[in-house]
């Protein structure tokens, strides 16, 4: 990736680990008015990582309970032999 990507994708980073530790859901919305302000390419590099990011997360929770409730049932089919 270009510098752009980098910092932004860094940044998103940190801002979705802020977002969630501070129990702030605007969080994204203003750092990217911020970046806006300034930096068109690099609010959209931002917003870009941030959608993958967090889609990313949405789908490894949806992978992991899928998991979680195919071994709960493997489990519960040996228990009941």
């Amino acid at each position: 990736m270009g510098i752009t990507e980098d910092l932004a994708d860094a940044l998103a980073k940190d801002v979705i680990e802020a977002a969630e530790a501070l129990g702030d859901d605007l969080l994204v919305e203003q750092i990217s008015k911020v970046l806006g302000s300034s930096s068109i390419p690099t609010q959209e590099a931002f917003m870009t990582s941030v959608r993958v990011r967090m889609a990313e997360q949405r789908a490894r929770k949806a992978l992991n309970a899928r998991l979680e409730a195919a071994m709960k049932a493997a489990q519960s089919a040996k228990s009941n032999d």
